[in-house]
């Protein structure tokens, strides 16, 4: 057993309100250079949706993750001999337009047009050419209302949905929306590593973080193409791949990640799990419907004298433990099983976890009449106003059950609280969900502790950082400003 940590990360949909404040935040610190100007190492999409880059979860557009092949697994698109193949000419990547052309506006000429009967504008100027442009798309162009017919009807993960489903879905946009924050997964399994042929992505011993080594990076781009999420990016002015380092210069000084430490609906949660690097490869070649169960399991229980004994032994700090100890995010994905991994049939293995939206029921039409009333306060958990098996797609490669398990146990602590607050619900009805979801009154009264009332060190619990493990912190994180936050830029730069 190779015990070793791991930071990880889960995300409250119920709680997420769109506002993309995580990513203002991480742009104005990392990517606000020349050659970064349109890449979000965080971003907000609205589900459903397209995503950015356009179709980011179709693999059969991008090839992205591992593929199961006998009983091991494979890169889709890249490996020893596909990679040879690429290094100059890769088909397998989104392109500008499947992102967006970056641009500003010409401010300037508002105030310095000459005197005349047109009021003067402000052209829309590419940030990649310096030409006039018309803007066709952004990184959430269809964000809550904007293009529904061209993006929410093209959302991959509408496959497999009914048409009367899909109907409401697209009618109820006028009213809710989904919001899906995404991030670099920093994955047990990071297909960007092993495609890499250059050595140069790698992943940090101490806390598992995904980084790219920029003296090392020789832009053969397969990074891009492996990565099924599309979360590492092409410097067009270094050269240089980059991508979310988890704001690693924080989080050794104590310091949550910049998009976390903004989120305004508080929906973001960052912990240590200790997992077992040995059954990496096992859990990542089993059959698909076993995904969600086999990486579950491989996360261990902090509390295991037997775990804590071979995780020392292994090297792994007590300090270390003791926030795997008090991690929220173990306590969200193992101990109350609420959080669930981004499309795990990707096979990366990832460290963001996501709590599904317990949303309201759709209304039903009737003879003509929309009727929106319903036996009890919230519905059915069958009839939310994301189908079933559309947030299954998302988070459970497409086990339904699994969902309506995970809005039961959500819908179980709002009985409770309800029960509590304003004592207008049955308590046949509460004892009901508790006996079918195995809760109980304090599980529900945790839960309901750490999303609503929670304070900022038990969101985030860092473990302290070990100077002996972590060589970047011999390096001011002030000089990594306006650069690319890990190692030392070396190489040509290009000049346009």
């Amino acid at each position: 057993m190779d015990i070793r940590s791991q930071i990880a990360m889960v995300f409250h949909l119920d709680k997420c309100i769109g506002c993309h404040t995580c990513s203002v935040a991480c742009k104005n610190i990392w990517t606000d250079r020349k050659g970064a100007e349109y890449m979000w190492w965080n971003n907000v999409e609205t589900k459903p949706g397209t995503g950015y880059p356009s179709k980011w979860e179709d693999q059969k557009i991008y090839k992205g993750g591992w593929e199961k092949k006998d009983d091991s697994i494979q890169l889709k698109s890249a490996g020893h001999l596909k990679g040879l193949t690429k290094l100059y000419h890769n088909p397998d990547m989104p392109t500008i337009d499947d992102y967006y052309e970056p641009w500003k506006y010409e401010y300037d000429s508002l105030f310095e047009a000459p005197e005349g009967s047109d009021q003067p504008t402000a052209r829309p100027v590419s940030l990649i050419t310096g030409n006039p442009i018309d803007i066709k798309a952004g990184p959430n162009w269809d964000d809550d209302l904007g293009g529904s017919p061209d993006y929410a009807r093209n959302d991959v993960n509408l496959h497999n949905i009914s048409a009367e489903d899909k109907e409401a879905m697209f009618q109820l946009e006028r009213m809710t929306f989904h919001y899906l924050p995404r991030m670099c997964n920093h994955c047990l399994n990071p297909a960007c590593v092993a495609a890499c042929p250059s050595g140069a992505v790698y992943k940090r011993g101490e806390d598992g973080v995904v980084l790219i080594s920029q003296e090392k990076c020789r832009a053969w781009r397969l990074c891009i193409t492996a990565c099924p999420y599309k979360k590492t990016y092409y410097n067009w002015s270094s050269g240089k791949s980059e991508k979310c380092l988890l704001c690693f210069p924080r989080l050794e000084s104590d310091q949550a990640p910049a998009c976390m430490h903004s989120c305004v609906g508080r929906i973001r949660y960052l912990g240590v799990m200790l997992y077992d690097a040995d059954k990496i490869k096992e859990y990542a070649s089993c059959n698909e419907d076993e995904l969600i169960d086999k990486q579950l399991d491989i996360y261990l229980n902090p509390f295991n004298e037997d775990i804590i004994r071979k995780a020392q032994k292994n090297g792994i700090a007590d300090s270390t433990i003791e926030a795997a100890q008090k991690s929220p995010v173990y306590k969200f994905v193992k101990e109350w099983g609420l959080a669930l991994p981004l499309h795990a049939e990707f096979r990366t293995l990832s460290n963001l976890f996501y709590v599904p939206s317990l949303l309201p029921v759709i209304g039903k039409m009737n003879d003509g009449t929309y009727e929106s009333t319903s036996e009890n306060l919230w519905g059915n958990i069958e009839e939310t106003r994301l189908p079933l098996k559309y947030l299954a797609n998302l988070f459970s490669v497409g086990d339904t059950n699994r969902i309506a398990l995970v809005l039961r146990k959500l819908m179980t602590v709002r009985y409770h609280r309800r029960k509590v607050t304003v004592n207008d619900i049955d308590a046949k009805i509460v004892d009901t969900a508790f006996s079918e979801t195995g809760y109980n009154a304090e599980i529900a009264d945790a839960i309901y502790r750490l999303t609503s009332l929670v304070k900022y060190d038990e969101r985030f619990v860092i473990p302290p950082a070990h100077r002996e493990e972590a060589i970047e912190m011999l390096n001011s994180t002030d000089d990594h400003k306006g650069e690319t936050g890990f190692g030392e830029k070396k190489g040509t730069r290009r000049v346009f």
